[in-house]
């Protein structure tokens, strides 16, 4: 497993969506995404790749984290899986990221307490709520959606980046999500963010090798 006490160097959080990837298998995509991140020169431990497949069963959903496990801890990179505390488990995978509706992280901690945990908030409020309710253990959060996109609409206007600085300001490492392009990283690292999270921007680019290659070039 990785050392997820590093989570809070994470720099690029890769979110997947194999409804995001142009038809192509996603362990592929997440695949040249990796390539494109080492020859960004950006270290493969700074990366990390949350596997957020809901509408899986449990057995699918296991043998797509086992598929990623595998890809992952060749690359040296770090695999979360979204809210199944038992698919992390079985999978080997390095911590559990924590959504709406998903076990307390108390809970979590107890069952698994090996599993580095995250969490995914909309403002600085509701990353002081999750701090307070996972304590210490409570590696990263994913904070967004900074611009407007689409998936995200569901959680109210973008909180801009200085929606993001005052959550960045709470002490957790917090990786900004949303509509975030290369040409907005600096801006993104301004406001305090400790890197920044994606789904489209990579996945469903024609080279998403180059695509996270230009991202994480940004993120040096």
């Amino acid at each position: 497993m990785i050392d997820t006490a590093r989570g809070a160097a994470f720099r690029l959080y890769l979110i997947t969506d194999r409804q995001a990837t142009a038809g192509r298998p996603l362990v592929d995509v997440v695949a040249a995404a990796l390539q494109g991140a080492a020859a960004s020169g950006l270290p493969l431990h700074r990366v990390a790749v949350q596997l957020r497949e809901k509408d899986l069963s449990a057995r699918p959903l296991l043998d797509l984290a086992r598929a990623l496990r595998a890809l992952t801890a060749r690359a040296g990179v770090a695999l979360y899986v979204n809210d199944r505390v038992d698919v992390a488990l079985a999978a080997g995978a390095d911590g559990v990221h924590l959504g709406a509706g998903a076990l307390p992280f108390t809970e979590v901690a107890r069952l698994a307490p090996k599993l580095a945990l995250a969490t995914s908030v909309h403002s600085a409020a509701e990353l002081e709520a999750a701090r307070a309710a996972a304590g210490p253990g409570l590696a990263f959060a994913v904070c967004g959606p900074v611009r407007d996109t689409p998936s995200k609409r569901q959680y109210g206007p973008p909180i801009g980046f200085d929606g993001l600085s005052k959550a960045a300001r709470l002490g957790v490492p917090v990786l900004a999500l949303g509509g975030i392009e290369p040409s907005d990283v600096p801006a993104a690292l301004r406001a305090g963010a400790a890197g920044v999270a994606c789904i489209r921007a990579i996945l469903s680019a024609p080279d998403p090798a180059a695509a996270a290659a230009a991202l994480c070039r940004a993120l040096l």
